[in-house]
């Protein structure tokens, strides 16, 4: 049923990724239209159960902007009507509802948290905002903060850490070991002739074949080093393309468009070299599947893996003789499986080492975490308290001064000094009719001063913007809403899934220049 009800998504993520998601408990804090349209694109995409924390009843004017509640619901509990309109969408989520403040929630009940995979906490102030990520690092749940505020949208994630196999890259080298070739490939390799007399065979020599011969060749007569100038590039790939024997010859077309994959430095990257050196690669009882499994792939790369990380296994389409791609997949796979063996190996032995189950994790989660080796991703994200009190005041100067970014920056101490005028009068600022100059005034003695405090004296913010902040009222606008809702929703799949890697920094919505922007503070 899921398989069919689910298709076009599984397509992304995979089964194990859904599975991911069936599992899942979220919390909604507040289901206004950011928090509803949130949750919508996740109970749409099937995630387990939710449940929505709201102590407010529906107005009338939350007809204009969520379209999660009718005219049955004016007088009725918000967290209910919506509970019962998104349980429409898909009946196989488990949906239940908390008529409470979450404000109060926060204060009274912190170990009501304890019990969800993931928090999506919208339109809180400040305070809140402060003790809830504290409340939730502690008993390891992982929080995304939304926020709508007119023209203006803020996500931020916050967790302690969190641990990508499947990072799922735009753009990534193929694992083609073209400039470090194993000896069962370039045993094959060797087998080829590339001065073969027969054109159709010569035609149909795959390019992999093609460039580890042209590269030992070269690095025989360079003191054993490949192309790295941008001279020798240019003269390999001539020295490629010398071998043609006619100009229709796709597959030497394919070799020198593939040159630069030989050119490709050998080993690990930089940033799996830094994921190996984390004190987290010293595995211990207490450690997770993921840092036991670095730990096995530090061992590998270090023995076995002679510098190189364990081979993905799978080989692009390319011109060749069916019999060539044949062989050239099974000296592929046979080397990923045997990695995969060596890995396995490792990964049981540091098991026993630190005192658990050897057999405690799986085959496929180790097989796809040798497949993915060189996409490892670890993101750590600091406390939104830190961020508050101890921003980076180079990085705030800057984006205020930044033409691009001022917007952005300008919003985002904006949303903070809102909180703080609401803490001082009880109200957001243009949030009733009557005394907007007053409250334009406020807010900018109020921006002012927390500029100083974050330690940008001299730091001035734009009146227009200021101005705008104050006609906003406070609202939530349904476009904006379901904008940023849409976007929170995407990093909550990116965390739940862990597939893709999830925004690092503070998101900032800007919808009068139409921008969206991260702020790393």
């Amino acid at each position: 049923m899921s398989k069919t009800k689910y298709d076009r998504q599984l397509r992304i993520w995979g089964e194990v990724g859904q599975a991911a998601l069936e599992e899942a408990s979220i919390c909604l804090l507040n289901c206004g239209p950011t928090g509803s349209e949130a949750l919508k694109n996740l109970v749409l995409g099937g995630v387990g159960s939710i449940t929505i924390v709201d102590g407010s009843k529906v107005e009338l004017g939350d007809l204009g902007n969520n379209f999660m509640v009718d005219e049955r619901s004016v007088g009725q509990s918000k967290a209910k009507s919506t509970c019962a309109f998104l349980q429409e969408l898909n009946d196989s989520v488990k949906a239940k509802f908390v008529e409470e403040s979450p404000d109060a929630l926060i204060m009274t009940s912190p170990s009501f948290f304890s019990q969800f995979t993931l928090v999506i906490a919208t339109q809180l102030v400040e305070d809140s905002m402060v003790k809830l990520d504290r409340i939730c690092r502690e008993a390891n749940v992982k929080v995304v903060f939304v926020r709508s505020y007119g023209l203006a949208g803020l996500v931020r994630v916050s967790v302690k850490e969190h641990t990508i196999i499947d990072s799922k890259p735009d753009h990534f080298l193929d694992d083609l070991r073209l400039n470090n070739p194993w000896p069962e490939l370039y045993s094959f390799v060797e087998t080829i002739d590339l001065n073969v007399s027969d054109h159709i065979a010569h035609k149909h020599i795959p390019y992999v074949v093609i460039l580890v011969k042209m590269a030992d060749e070269w690095t025989k007569s360079h003191s054993g080093n490949l192309p790295s100038t941008r001279e020798e590039k240019k003269e390999f790939k001539d020295f490629v393309k010398s071998k043609m024997i006619s100009m229709d010859e796709d597959n030497y077309k394919e070799a020198i468009e593939a040159a630069f994959k030989v050119f490709a430095p050998r080993g690990i990257s930089s940033e799996i070299q830094q994921i190996c050196n984390d004190t987290c690669a010293e595995p211990s009882s207490n450690s997770s599947d993921f840092w036991v499994m670095v730990a096995a792939l530090k061992e590998f790369v270090s023995n076995e893996g002679d510098g190189e990380a364990p081979l993905e296994g799978s080989i692009p389409d390319m011109t060749s003789s069916t019999e060539h791609y044949i062989n050239l997949q099974k000296i592929y796979l046979a080397k990923a499986e045997a990695d995969f063996l060596v890995m396995e190996k490792r990964v049981k032995n540091i098991l026993k080492r630190i005192g658990r189950d050897p057999s405690s994790i799986s085959k496929p989660t180790i097989k796809s975490f040798c497949k993915n080796a060189r996409k490892l991703k670890v993101c750590r994200y600091r406390m939104v308290e830190d961020e508050f009190s101890n921003p980076s005041v180079t990085e705030i100067q800057k984006c205020l001064a930044d033409e691009d970014y001022s917007g952005a920056m300008g919003f985002y101490v904006l949303l903070r000094a809102v909180d703080r005028f609401t803490a001082n009068y009880n109200k957001f600022p243009g949030q009733f009719d009557g005394g907007m100059d007053e409250d334009i005034s406020r807010l900018k003695t109020t921006a002012l001063s927390l500029l100083a405090d974050l330690g940008c004296n001299g730091s001035v913010l734009p009146d227009d913007l200021i101005n705008e902040m104050c006609r906003f009222g406070a609202s939530e606008l349904h476009v904006v809403a379901a904008f940023v809702g849409g976007i929170a929703s995407q990093e909550v799949i990116k965390l739940v899934t862990k597939q893709f890697v999830p925004m690092l920094g503070t998101y900032i919505f800007n919808g009068i220049d139409h921008k969206s922007q991260l702020l790393t503070l």
